[in-house]
């Protein structure tokens, strides 16, 4: 089984990230931080504009494996350092035959909105189950009118019908994501998904969450071979991992908006944490980020059975799982590819 290496997140202020022989050593002010060995590693992020990473810490990445991304303090993507491509070169041209094809696009992008959707109902199904009394009538007719979405997905033959389907889903789930919210009511608001940038503070958590998911996708893909650029249900544009954001999809309600929901609900984060800019964008502060960060490697860490495999391994390894299956679907090993879907 492949070992579940760390991500190292750095999101101190006017930090510098650099090499001493095999080991990433942080410092800010003169002070050191930490230091972490680089074969425990299997990325690196820097979070905000002020993070320097030495040449020769980047040269020892690229040559280890390990990648380095640089996020803006909203956790918007900038960019990132990466070596030479790795992966069997037949798998990656076999990728954007099928990206081109849209009998098989459309049965990969198909199989993401069933994911998506399902693992959405599920998630509502679960609340009901703990908190009944909490927007129970507007949840049930939601879980309803979601299962009929996913009815329609098999007879679907046009990817734009498709993504009409996979778009009123998320509007129909998000319309009650407030009574998701058991715990700090008044400070944690939620009227309706608001992406770039965010407009409240539950956008900004689910933003965030969604961006440090995204980046572990991107490197389970790049793992096995296959090209995060090259997707199936979100179709190419020039510096989109599209490929990544179609595997979100399996885990976007089903991991993320579960932990977020976590975060709110146990009080890890508070309105305090939280500031409006000028344009009314929300960002976290340095504080709530940390904790963020921290609530996430620790959920990857917790044991949990695989539907499809039917083996238990920590959650950050899914993301490896659901590459592979991908692989072997592209490659023509299995027959359809198996989402990742929460029972």
């Amino acid at each position: 089984m492949k070992k579940l290496l760390n991500t190292l997140f750095v999101t101190t202020p006017d930090a510098w990230v650099h090499r001493e022989r095999e080991t990433v050593v942080i410092k800010s002010g003169g002070e050191q931080l930490g230091k972490i060995p680089i074969h425990l590693l299997q990325g690196i992020v820097c979070m905000g504009h002020d993070v320097l990473v030495s040449p020769h810490l980047m040269a020892l990445c690229n040559e280890r494996g390990v990648s380095i991304s640089f996020f803006n303090a909203n956790g918007r993507f900038q960019a990132r350092v990466e070596g030479p491509v790795s992966g069997n070169v037949l798998l990656r041209k076999q990728q954007y035959r099928l990206s081109d094809d849209p009998g098989a696009y459309l049965a990969f992008a198909r199989a993401s909105v069933a994911a998506k959707i399902q693992n959405a109902r599920t998630n509502l199904q679960r609340h009901l189950r703990n908190h009944s009394g909490n927007g129970g009538a507007e949840i049930q007719g939601v879980i309803r009118r979601l299962g009929r979405q996913i009815k329609k997905l098999p007879s679907c033959r046009d990817p734009d019908e498709l993504r009409g389907y996979e778009g009123a889903a998320a509007d129909e789930y998000f319309s009650v994501f407030d009574h998701l919210i058991v715990s700090q009511k008044d400070d944690f608001q939620f009227s309706g998904r608001s992406r770039r940038p965010p407009m409240d503070k539950v956008n900004a958590l689910l933003s965030f969450v969604y961006t440090l998911i995204t980046h572990d996708i991107r490197s389970a893909l790049e793992g096995v071979g296959l090209d995060p650029a090259v997707g199936f249900l979100h179709r190419d544009r020039p510096g989109r991992p599209s490929l990544a954001l179609d595997l979100l999809e399996e885990f976007r309600h089903s991991l993320a908006d579960r932990l977020v929901l976590s975060l709110i609900n146990l009080q890890v984060v508070k309105k305090e944490g939280f500031e409006t800019g000028p344009t009314g964008a929300v960002v976290m502060d340095g504080d709530t980020r940390k904790a963020v960060i921290s609530a996430w490697q620790k959920r990857k860490q917790e044991e949990v059975r695989h539907p499809y495999l039917d083996q238990s391994a920590p959650l950050g390894l899914f993301f490896h799982f659901q590459a592979r299956l991908l692989a072997r679907t592209i490659r023509g090993d299995l027959e359809y590819y198996p989402p990742y879907v929460v029972k």
